[in-house]
């Protein structure tokens, strides 16, 4: 039983079926719920993503290295009282955001009995360093007997904030006065981190960092082809002092973040997968949630909204408790072409002062329920 204390829902009951029980040991789980008088506005229409909708993602609180004891994937499909909510969980081990949005995809059009699914996944594995590495990569087991992560966030809040296409545009053209090299995601990613970074009220001093995801796929040479099938991310580090992000304007910093991710050529990434072979450690949440971060996960090229499985498209996404700290940034396109939504887990003085900042929320559009 999950209890919700909302505005709109109180003591909500989640019934499960059995069937998840039999897939626990051989590789996938499968939930199947029921949330007794919880509707689509009730979770979509609230300013702050309700608590509840945690409870709609299985293997909340497993870690990757679990994975030898516990699925790599997790569906759970959770009916409510006018319409479905199909939660995934899949070891970011094993896949990327572009693997897990390729499955989900491929699954739907299996389910409404497709002969050929359109993205095949490609399960090859390339040996790495022109075959100067090659699988099993080898850990040391004291790392892997070292490897839990103690981490417990602070209490956050999530809220989800639109950017039209109009309004990223228009933080575009005011980013590329420094450079017109600088993407649209670029000039979002430089407008959240300044309005965070006022919010937060860091000395002037302090360094802060902005923590991003690369994508390999077409970096390596020869590139991946875009239907792989695993994990192919490196994480990107942007240091500045807050003085610098608050005196130098949005196109400074959207070009500082432009800097840190040109410079991952095939050259940068043979030298870090070398360093990682040499000096191996596990990627902690401690390790992440520091240093008053923002860490940028998903992209908006995500095909989130493609997954049809017999029901109609998607009406809205959301994430899952996993991964989640004050300053955690989840991208995922909009309904409309050419929008943004980030879902944004802070704390809750940090989220109250930043719906009050007006240059923040002069970019932001609040769509009406």
């Amino acid at each position: 039983m999950v209890q919700a204390t909302t505005d709109e829902v109180k003591d909500v009951r989640i019934e499960l079926t059995q069937c998840d029980l039999k897939l626990l040991l051989v590789g996938a789980q499968f939930v199947h719920a029921a949330a007794d008088g919880v509707t689509m506005a009730d979770i979509f229409h609230p300013v702050y993503v309700p608590p509840i909708v945690h409870s709609f993602f299985p293997l909340n609180g497993v870690l990757n290295y679990e994975a030898v004891s516990k699925p790599l994937l997790a569906v759970q499909v959770t009916e409510l009282a006018d319409g479905i909510f199909v939660g995934c969980t899949m070891n970011h081990a094993a896949v990327d955001g572009t693997s897990f949005w390729n499955f989900f995809n491929s699954w739907s059009e299996i389910h409404r009995g497709l002969d050929q699914i359109s993205n095949t996944p490609v399960l090859e594995r390339w040996s790495l360093l022109n075959g100067s590495i090659s699988p099993p990569i080898r850990l040391p087991l004291s790392i892997i007997n070292n490897c839990s992560d103690a981490f417990i966030p602070s209490p956050l809040q999530e809220r989800v904030f639109h950017f039209t296409k109009g309004k990223i545009a228009m933080l575009k053209a005011n980013a590329e006065a420094a450079s017109t090299s600088i993407s649209s995601l670029q000039s979002l990613l430089a407008h959240i981190w300044r309005a965070t970074t006022r919010t937060r009220l860091v000395e002037h001093d302090e360094e802060t960092d902005l923590v991003l995801f690369i994508g390999l796929r077409t970096r390596l040479q020869p590139p991946l082809p875009g239907s792989y099938c695993g994990n192919a991310v490196v994480t990107g580090i942007v240091t500045l002092r807050t003085g610098e992000i608050l005196e130098h304007g949005l196109g400074f910093v959207a070009l500082e973040i432009n800097k840190v991710v040109s410079s991952y050529t095939k050259n940068k990434l043979k030298d870090a997968l070398e360093s990682s072979l040499k000096n191996p450690g596990p990627v902690t949440m401690a390790g992440i949630a520091c240093n008053k971060s923002l860490a940028i996960s998903s992209s908006p090229r995500h095909n989130v909204y493609g997954p049809d499985f017999g029901w109609g498209r998607a009406v809205a996404v959301r994430s899952g408790s996993a991964n989640k700290f004050d300053g955690k940034v989840t991208l995922f396109p909009g309904l409309e072409e050419g929008s943004m939504d980030i879902d944004f887990s802070v704390l809750p003085e940090t989220l109250k002062a930043l719906e009050n900042d007006l240059e923040f929320m002069d970019a932001v559009t609040i769509i009406s329920s």
